[in-house]
């Protein structure tokens, strides 16, 4: 994950301006994490999460790592596929 993170947001959570980092290609994403709001607002919010937040988007990439893996992760996997720290 710590890979994904890298690729992901460059390990950026806040702009100098105090508000979340936004995905470039979709602004959707999210955090250090990049979680897509589109998607996973709703299941986050009722787990008590808001993305927002560096830990609970931390937290939510776990959730869904447990789940599913690197899978929602695959438009990096260009850029961290090929490291050791990865294993599914």
């Amino acid at each position: 994950m710590i890979q994904i993170a890298r690729c992901e947001s460059t390990f950026q959570h806040k702009l100098a301006d105090g508000s979340t980092i936004k995905g470039r290609v979709d602004p959707a994403d999210t955090g250090v994490m990049q979680i897509n709001k589109r998607y996973h607002q709703k299941a986050a919010a009722t787990m008590g999460l808001n993305l927002e937040d560096i830990y609970h988007n931390m937290a939510y990439a776990r959730f869904l790592y447990e789940r599913q893996g690197t899978q929602p992760w695959n438009a990096s996997a260009p850029c961290w596929a090929k490291t050791l720290a990865i294993n599914n």
